[in-house]
């Protein structure tokens, strides 16, 4: 009998896959493989990314069972499925985080004389600087409200750090509520650090003790006269995503900032408690926030582990980090005069971290200083406080040169941070636009047009990733510079439809979200089957950070069953099943965890042996096809096509990597007598 590619068995949840994703952040915590304090911060980031999970797609899941949507996605799915799902593999997965915590990275940190004070051991000395520090540094700044008809329960901001207080005894205007809340400031650091000489008496350089063991041993100092019965730390999380309804605002940047201050008081959809809270005083936070049992999570630590995120700064252990690297730059680039003069000589290609970002900044900031640049067009995404990049622009715009800056305001939790900078660009005379309303611009282009002679030249930089230096540290991109004059033609047809009306014009070499990036990848995907029919050897290898889209999927599963190999490296969500019997066979899902964030969309079409390789600011998700600007762009020069090539076969050959089974599931390859480590083999170059 055969299968319907439509059949919700072929198709993982999305939701859930993401959860796989996290899952395996987490195994980077256990790995002893795994520097100590890099262990800790990947338990930090499988927190954050939990927090965005719930802040989000949690928060819609929730909206659309509130409005009683029973709908089901390909996995044939409702949201109220999804969301029991959701709570049985999210109590799994905190519970492991925190058990991972305490019984693995605490008492190794304790071996490395790296130590987290719980209240019972402060020894004498402790104790006494600990007061000094609560009555001097934190009793000024908190505002402990006791619970009555004239103080009700007061707005908790989003994932902010609070403590109910139950209390006896009666205060001076003979009021006894029994409850009272405290919020810790976010100013306020999360966790200590205690000053070497006063490490106690057994020493030690690193000794730290939580912000919410400091408040709980001096709560009763809040309330004179009364005596607080116990203290639980807690924490809500709210949905956090922004609506702007663009078909009705007159002002894109003036709607955002009336919307932003929403997302801080916006609905509780989690509650976190610390373990040994009461029922009764758990339900009644509940109350408050409107949640049911259901969204109510008992943590057995500290309620926001990505707060130990800090920790790995403030301790000064190299051994206990990742080495140092520094990223390579190409001799050409070095010896030429400048980076226009480098680009003259043909395409450069850079793969960062292994290669430095210094060349995209150089970039723009030799446009912004040569006389002979008339013109600089960008778009930002996420650039980061005190950027380079938008320096660089800032004083093309002031040395009186034509800069356009397209600015996406909705890149969700950069939102506060672009809406500054689109200002900030105005002021000095830049031109800025917010892209195309209804539709995200997450294209990466920068393009400077330069006067050469009598004729006006553009060159082109078109990356994977955002124009962000400090991410580039840490995240894998590619970034592509050419002045090839069809790349200069297209860059500037989607500068200008980002900025004027008019129809899409077909583009000479770029595809485009959502114009022509769907069709056209479909198109390969069964160019590649007939190839394989015809006995021709056929092969796709695609690496991007989410495979989500059904029409691709169903396309992949098609080209399987006619004998294409597929090789697919998916960082996070993949919702194909790979392996399974007469429809997926020749498919094989890779994901790679590792010390850098793999962000890098590349797709490989065999092509009867002329391969061709595009780069991209595109996932195979909906979004990124049809809700989205996006570019993808060919490798054109033989040299570089081979390199991302060679890059590609080094990500599939990783001994480390995970491996999707059909059931959802993922497992990492053995080990065997090949070690690579792609990371590793980038770096060494």
């Amino acid at each position: 009998m055969t299968t319907s590619l439509a059949a919700p068995s072929l198709y993982i949840n999305r939701e859930l896959a993401f959860l796989e994703f996290n899952r395996r952040v987490l195994e980077q915590a256990k790995k002893d493989t795994v520097p100590l304090l890099e262990r800790l911060r990947f338990l930090c980031i499988s927190s954050s990314n939990l927090d965005e999970f719930f802040e989000i797609r949690v928060a819609g899941l929730k909206q659309q069972e509130a409005l009683g949507a029973t709908h089901r996605g390909r996995d044939n799915l409702t949201p109220a499925e999804q969301l029991r799902r959701i709570t049985e593999r999210t109590r799994e997965l905190v519970a492991e985080q925190y058990r991972v915590l305490n019984d693995v990275i605490v008492p190794r940190f304790a071996a490395e004389g790296i130590r987290f004070l719980r209240r019972d051991e402060w020894d004498k000395k402790q104790r006494q600087w600990l007061k000094r520090f609560f009555n001097h540094e934190l009793e000024p700044i908190l505002t402990p409200i006791g619970l009555d008809p004239a103080h009700p329960f007061p707005r908790v901001l989003n994932k902010s750090l609070s403590f109910i207080v139950t209390l006896d005894g009666k205060d001076a205007f003979g009021r006894s509520s029994g409850m009272a809340i405290v919020q810790a400031p976010r100013a306020l650091p999360r966790v200590v650090r205690l000053p070497e000489g006063e490490g106690g008496e057994d020493g030690g350089r690193y000794q730290f003790v939580f912000l919410s063991s400091i408040i709980h041993a001096h709560v009763d100092e809040l309330f004179p006269g009364m005596s607080a019965s116990g203290c639980y730390q807690f924490r809500v999380t709210r949905n956090s995503d922004l609506f702007v309804d663009e078909e009705e605002v007159d002002d894109l940047l003036r709607a955002m900032e009336g919307e932003l201050s929403s997302r801080r008081f916006g609905d509780a959809v989690r509650l976190e408690l610390a373990d040994e809270c009461p029922r009764p005083v758990a339900q009644f936070l509940q109350g408050q926030f409107g949640l049911a049992d259901a969204d109510v999570v008992r943590c057995e630590g500290p309620v926001n582990l990505m707060r130990l995120m800090e920790i790995p700064d403030l301790v000064d252990r190299p051994d206990l980090k990742y080495p140092g690297f520094t990223p390579r730059i190409s001799r050409r680039i070095q010896r030429a005069a400048d980076m226009f003069a480098a680009i003259r000589e043909g395409d450069v290609l850079l793969h960062h971290p292994f290669d430095s970002f210094a060349p995209v900044i150089d970039f723009l900031r030799q446009a912004a200083s040569d006389p002979n640049v008339v013109a600089i067009r960008q778009t930002l995404y996420r650039t980061g406080a005190d950027s380079a990049v938008v320096k660089a622009l800032e004083d093309a715009a002031a040395a009186g040169k034509e800069v356009l800056v397209v600015i996406e305001l909705r890149a969700r939790f950069d939102e506060a941070a672009n809406i500054e900078l689109a200002t900030n660009l105005q002021e000095v005379g830049a031109q800025v636009v917010y892209g195309v309303v209804g539709y995200k611009t997450h294209a990466k282009m920068s393009m400077v047009i330069r006067r050469e002679g009598r004729k006006l030249a553009r060159y082109v930089h078109l990356g994977t990733g955002n124009y962000h230096a400090r991410t580039a540290r840490v995240y894998t991109d590619y970034g592509l510079f050419t002045c090839d004059g069809d790349f200069g033609e297209d860059v500037q047809r989607v500068f200008k439809q980002l900025t004027t009306m008019g129809s899409a014009r077909r583009l000479k070499k770029m595809l485009q979200s959502p114009f022509t990036l769907h069709d056209t990848i479909l198109r390969h995907i069964e160019a590649e089957a007939e190839r394989a029919k015809a006995g021709e050897p056929a092969r796709v290898i695609a690496k991007m950070n989410a495979l989500i889209e059904p029409s691709v999927i169903e396309a992949l599963y098609q080209a399987s069953q006619a004998g294409v190999s597929i090789d697919l490296v998916v960082r996070g969500m993949c919702a194909l099943r790979p392996g399974m019997e007469g429809v997926s066979e020749n498919i094989r899902v890779t994901s790679v965890i590792g010390r850098f964030l793999e962000h890098t969309r590349v797709f490989y079409f065999e092509n009867g042996g002329e391969p061709r390789v595009y780069l991209s600011s595109a996932d195979w998700m909906g979004r990124n096809f049809f809700d989205r600007v996006e570019t993808c762009f060919p490798v054109e020069d033989d040299a570089l096509r081979a390199a991302v090539i060679r890059d590609m076969e080094l990500y599939l050959a990783d001994s480390t990597a995970w491996h999707l089974r059909a059931d959802g599931t993922y497992a990492q390859r053995e080990a065997g007598a090949e070690h690579c480590v792609a990371q590793e083999a980038l770096l060494q170059g």
